[in-house]
């Protein structure tokens, strides 16, 4: 049976283990409704965006060069959005075992031709695929120390104008949306090429709307050409806020199961501590009485 010393020193590091976890749970607490507010703020804005952006393409002749559909799929790029720091259960790994498997079924042949490139936010996606060798053409680590709409809006920009100049075809966010507190969905969605038809038929949501025609000023075309940019910003920003809330959210939930975790393990102990020490005592009486007994005897 285990020292009573080493039981004891168990217990406090138990303890204290879990007094950490509390304080991270209550922190994370915190960070999320934060976040929370600031995701469903943007929920509406980054919706009406792309909603408005899908009359203009569907009920105008107005284009655009990032609607530009290519006749072969040459080069990919994914924007891959992680975290900067652990603790917070699958949250990372989940989403980047669901990106290397659809990456592998889906985009094997630009794997095997070096055509894919990845853009990884926060330092557990850069860590993650530069380990394995993925071709990280541009990495982002201590992203969410400072959430910036600013930060997104200069890495959308950028990649936009590349896909526009012909270097890449497609590109791909990659991202955890929050659901509740205990459940984020691992999402993949494709940014580039804007489908006219497609952003159309999403956010046209009844007959009468749809029918409605409408007076552009100064013109159709002048306006999509400075929506389009801002609803690309704006899905690479909502993403950004989305995985944040799911991080907070996945690493209060891990620090609330290790806190009850260590809350079992010092009961445990604690009751092995008491067998022991009822044991230990146990045999110092039968000690004393067997030599009671022989000086008796004597």
């Amino acid at each position: 049976m285990a020292n009573l010393r080493d039981i004891r020193n168990r217990i406090s590091s138990v303890n204290n283990t879990q007094q950490i976890t509390k304080a991270m749970k209550m922190v994370a607490a915190a960070k999320l409704r934060k976040a929370q507010d600031k995701m469903t703020s943007t929920r509406p804005y980054a919706s009406k965006i792309e909603q408005v952006a899908g009359r203009l393409t569907q009920h105008s002749d107005a284009s655009n060069p990032v609607m530009r559909m290519p006749e072969e799929v040459n080069n990919v790029l994914f924007i891959v959005i992680g975290s900067d720091r652990g603790l917070c259960g699958g949250f990372n790994n989940n989403l980047f075992k669901d990106v290397e498997t659809r990456l592998e079924n889906n985009f094997s042949e630009h794997l095997d031709n070096d055509s894919l490139s990845l853009i990884t936010v926060g330092k557990k996606a850069t860590a993650y695929f530069k380990k394995r060798n993925y071709s990280v053409i541009e990495e982002f680590p201590g992203f969410f120390d400072s959430i910036e709409y600013q930060k997104t809006s200069d890495i959308m920009e950028n990649v936009t104008g590349q896909f526009i100049e012909g270097k890449f075809d497609e590109v791909y966010i990659s991202f955890n949306e929050f659901k509740s507190v205990i459940a984020q969905t691992r999402r993949t969605q494709k940014v580039l090429p804007i489908d006219a038809n497609s952003i159309g038929k999403s956010k046209t949501d009844n007959a009468s709307e749809s029918s409605i025609d409408y007076l552009y000023e100064p013109n159709s075309q002048a306006i999509l050409d400075k929506l389009l940019p801002l609803h690309l910003n704006m899905q690479l920003w909502r993403a950004v806020l989305e995985s944040n809330a799911s991080e907070q959210g996945a690493r209060m939930t891990a620090m609330d199961s290790a806190t009850e975790n260590a809350k079992e393990l010092e009961r445990d102990l604690r009751l092995e501590y008491n067998q022991a020490r009822q044991s230990a005592i146990t045999t110092e009486i039968s000690e004393i009485v067997s030599g009671a007994q022989a000086l008796s005897e004597n």
